[in-house]
């Protein structure tokens, strides 16, 4: 599986894990990403009238009013009276949403929408690390520093091949996470394979706090800036710190490397804090009706030079950002071309404690500018094209970003 297809994956089908907490970068409060006040839906239907209602709501709400140029009652006819159990409504569902071919929409059975839930609403209890599908083996994508995977020497690459001694092969990311997951100051023992050799982890269970923003000092005057998610609601007030912690610079770098997005929310507050006027992202819903998201006059911008990292991974709302920012010429991109995902989403709480991820809207940069498949171009490129893992010990990209803004006057 490629990088590019990999990256597809994640943003997708809602699996990017810290075991217990599934990141997603599709959500909205009122269009892109997800609401914070998404509720589960107890009334329990027939599998049938399940699968008729994912029907109707993919029928009103989808972007594309002819749902992929086919005529879309065809579903409902070849399905009726034949759906007896969850399991066919689930198998019947995706099949029709495979249709639609768009990689955005998916319907999420009970479990899938619990795990979504509560990486909202409640505590994280795991070990600190995002995992994913790579060829079929359950690879380490990053480690969260300062967890208890992070203390293991748990590494980006590391294959889990079993937990608690069970064999996962065969087996998808959330049931894998599944394993992991346990009460905090439980024991978890994974075995993972590095550079062909393999390793037995015992690690205990703690809570993982999630830090969205980082930030420092670099060549003693230059603020660097770390965004590595959008979703947390904590991400504005942990960037108005770093900010603080960044007062006496005169220059900044903002990071979004490897940033595959979250709450359409948290992009705009970042992106209002660099501009005085303006819009931020146009919305564009199925009726064609626009809805312009527009900096406030009321917010002091930030005037210092900025130079914003991005790379393949940077996705969605680290798109929406990156690209306010680089049509008012507003900060220098550096890296290499952001993912291209300019569909919007909406999570429809559905009956039987389950819900869909369906695509609602695009959306365009403040120039119109639609980026769907496209990605945004930096103004500097260097890097390889699908670098999607940051070499810290040999970061040309930030090397480039600090070389640029100690030339800016």
């Amino acid at each position: 599986m490629k990088k590019k297809q990999i990256l597809i994956f994640l943003l997708s089908v809602l699996i990017l894990v810290i075991f217990n907490k599934v990141f997603m970068s599709t959500f909205t409060k009122t269009n892109d990403f997800f609401s914070r006040q998404t509720l589960v839906n107890s009334e329990e239907i027939p599998p049938q009238k399940l699968f008729d209602k994912t029907w109707r709501v993919i029928s009103k709400e989808y972007y594309e009013p002819s749902l992929n140029h086919q005529n879309w009652a065809r579903w409902k006819s070849h399905y009726q009276g034949r759906i007896k159990t969850n399991e066919d409504a689930r198998i019947a569902i995706d099949t029709m949403i495979a249709s639609l071919n768009e990689p955005y929409t998916r319907f999420m059975p009970k479990k899938d929408y619990q795990d979504l839930t509560t990486s909202i609403t409640s505590k994280i209890y795991g070990i600190g690390v995002n995992i994913y599908s790579n060829a079929g083996k359950i690879e380490i994508f990053n480690v969260m520093p300062s967890t208890p995977a992070d203390f293991a020497q748990l590494k980006q690459g590391d294959i889990i091949t079993a937990v608690d001694g069970k064999d996962i092969s065969g087996m998808n990311v959330s049931d894998v996470a599944t394993l992991v997951r346990g009460p905090e100051n439980s024991v978890v023992e994974l075995t993972i394979l590095r550079n062909n050799k393999k390793l037995t982890k015992k690690i205990k269970r703690k809570e993982i706090k999630i830090k969205t923003v980082k930030s420092s000092i670099v060549d003693n005057h230059i603020g660097y800036i770390q965004i590595v998610s959008f979703m947390s609601g904590t991400t504005p007030n942990e960037f108005m710190e770093a900010l603080q912690n960044t007062k006496n610079t005169d220059k900044l770098i903002l990071d979004l490397r490897g940033n595959t997005g979250g709450l359409l929310d948290n992009a705009v507050f970042i992106a209002d804090m660099f501009l005085d006027n303006g819009t931020i992202v146009d919305i564009i819903y199925r009726n064609g009706y626009k809805k312009s998201i527009k900096a406030q006059d009321d917010r002091f911008p930030l005037n210092k030079p900025v130079v914003v990292l991005v790379n393949g991974a940077s996705a969605s709302a680290s798109e929406i950002l990156s690209g306010a920012l680089k049509d008012y010429h507003r900060a220098t991109l550096v890296g290499r071309k952001t993912f291209g995902k300019g569909l919007v989403q909406k999570v429809v709480p559905l009956p039987n404690q389950t819900g869909l991820n369906v695509t609602i809207a695009r959306y365009l940069t403040p120039n119109g500018t639609d980026i769907n498949k496209l990605g945004i171009k930096p103004d500097v490129e260097v890097g390889n094209e699908f670098d999607f893992f940051i070499d810290s010990k040999k970061d040309i990209q930030l090397e480039k970003a600090k070389e640029i803004l100690n030339n800016t006057k």
